[in-house]
């Protein structure tokens, strides 16, 4: 089972959803300690074990460290601007 850390931005940008988005997304975050990779996952192309997972409107970048069994949450955003300085 992995791990999961949120950095302090995305912890921010979770608090400023509306609530019923921010419920699904925390599901979705929840889940990736039993499965780090589902099917709804895409690998963002240019970086290493780094991932994005769609949720309506909405997207959770995140990185994979699989030799320390960890899951980093970079980024929670809107998909217009969710991938501006990644």
């Amino acid at each position: 089972m992995y791990s999961i850390h949120i950095k302090k931005k995305a912890e921010k940008q979770l608090a400023a959803l509306p609530l019923n988005v921010a419920n699904r997304i925390v599901a979705v975050i929840d889940g990736l300690a039993t499965n780090p990779r589902p099917a709804s996952n895409t690998k963002l192309q240019g970086y290493t074990n780094v991932y994005r997972i769609r949720i309506g409107n909405y997207r959770i970048i995140y990185s994979v460290e699989d030799a320390i069994l960890m899951i980093e949450v970079i980024k929670i955003g809107h998909r217009q601007s969710v991938y501006r300085r990644l």
